[in-house]
């Protein structure tokens, strides 16, 4: 949606970046914006809702039941302001008469308020939020295949890249890496955007199964669970909950395609609330059935029995799908600062092998995930978002618009190195 270029008076525009460079956004198209509310909810849904939520009963199993419902509401709310923060900056800026093109995506707004440095800082965090969220998927895979197909096994061989033994873990994780190449090395997502369609239909349905084990089991028996679990794993669990809510990057293209966007905020928050009511019932449901037996991944504590595995094989098939949709924006990155942004081959093959290859040493999918979560979400979702925002609008902005954006940066920066160190901690622990 291209918004009416009005001249506006204000300081703040002399400092700003013109002209704007473009970076089309890669998941959505140019055509016109013609999502209906209904369309635009269900886009955000599926830009929210990922792989993280099979991490929230474990989260809740450290963290305890209340804390973790409190941390969940608390980054629900924070994260959907500092979305329409990005939201009111961008208008902010394609407002003013002073040359600035169309803000088509995070990067562009990077560019806009600090130059290439801003552009450069955005691409970073974003490259490594979205192979962080691979390299995820990948654990996923490969853990949850090793526990259904008999995880006892382990190969001794040289191909071990100096560790004694390859476990079933890696096993599955290598298994799967010539067929990543292949369908990472497709240039356009076009073909495998009807596949995309088929992994929300099995998100859901994995989801709605694991909700009919952990009531079954509740009525069933009682288990030891904790309310709070100490300020020692507070920032674990903000960590967790922040990689869950993780879409900011969305948010450009999918405001520029409703067809009202002045209700975009409205419908945002509406979204939001669900997910983080679907969230919060997910989390505790699964700690209530499983108790201090809760997994890391909530699927790996599901009975035997083939609804079982169909289940759990489904979301494998699932993020393998999503692998590629979820990387491609590091490609264009990648591809446009050392491939002229033309299509590169061998870097792409080169970014999955190195995704898998950290996949491979990284043991806990809950302890990964409050890492990516603290360490660059935070980043991405709350410092970068006020940042800009204070930056675009600071000579507008009363004390209060002042202390509210200057708090939200130290939040998140607070978050982000204390609950980085938190999470390394976990990874690197000795797990009886």
């Amino acid at each position: 949606m291209v918004f009416e270029k009005k001249p506006i008076a204000s300081s703040s525009s002399q400092n700003l970046k013109s002209p704007l460079p473009r970076e089309d956004t890669p998941l959505i198209g140019k055509g016109k914006p013609l999502s209906s509310k209904s369309k635009t909810f269900a886009n955000v849904f599926i830009a929210i809702v990922g792989a993280g939520v099979l991490g929230l009963p474990y989260a809740f199993k450290r963290t305890g039941w209340v804390m973790g419902l409190l941390m969940l509401f608390s980054v629900a709310g924070l994260t959907t302001y500092c979305m329409m923060l990005l939201v009111h900056t961008r208008r902010k800026l394609e407002s003013f008469d002073n040359g600035f093109a169309k803000v088509n995506s995070f990067g562009d707004l990077g560019f806009a308020v600090c130059g290439h440095f801003g552009r450069f800082v955005v691409d970073v965090l974003i490259i490594l939020s979205q192979a962080g969220f691979c390299v995820g998927y990948l654990i996923f895979i490969g853990n949850t295949l090793a526990n259904l197909f008999n995880g006892e096994v382990s190969m001794v061989s040289g191909l071990s890249l100096g560790i004694s033994g390859l476990s079933a873990k890696s096993w599955y994780i290598w298994g799967c890496f010539p067929f990543q190449l292949a369908v990472n090395s497709i240039p356009t997502l076009t073909h495998l955007a009807p596949l995309s369609i088929f992994a929300d239909i099995v998100d859901l349905g994995a989801m709605g199964a694991v909700f009919v084990e952990d009531v079954s089991l509740i009525m069933k028996q009682s288990n030891e669970i904790i309310a709070f679990g100490g300020l020692s794993v507070f920032f674990y669990g903000m960590g967790v909950a922040v990689y869950a809510f993780e879409g900011v990057g969305m948010v450009f293209p999918i405001e520029s395609e409703m067809k009202e966007s002045r209700h975009f905020g409205k419908i945002l928050a509406l979204s939001m609330g669900l997910i983080s009511l679907m969230y919060g019932a997910f989390g505790a449901l699964g700690y209530f059935a499983f108790g201090p037996d809760t997994k890391d991944i909530i699927t790996a504590n599901l009975g035997a029995g083939w609804i079982s595995a169909m289940v759990q094989i489904g979301l494998c098939v699932n993020l393998f799908i999503s692998f590629p949709l979820m990387m491609n924006p590091v490609y264009e990155i990648v591809e446009r600062r050392f491939g002229g942004g033309r299509y590169c081959l061998w870097l792409r093959w080169l970014l999955v092998l190195i995704v898998s290859l950290v996949a491979l040493f990284v043991p806990n999918f809950a302890d990964f995930l409050s890492l990516i979560g603290s360490s660059v979400c935070c980043g991405l979702g709350f410092v970068l978002p006020s940042l800009f925002h204070l930056l675009v609008f600071k000579e507008e902005l009363g004390w209060k618009g002042w202390t509210v954006d200057v708090g939200i940066v130290t939040l998140g920066l607070v978050l982000g190195v204390s609950g980085t160190w938190s999470a390394l901690v976990e990874m690197f622990s000795v797990k009886v």
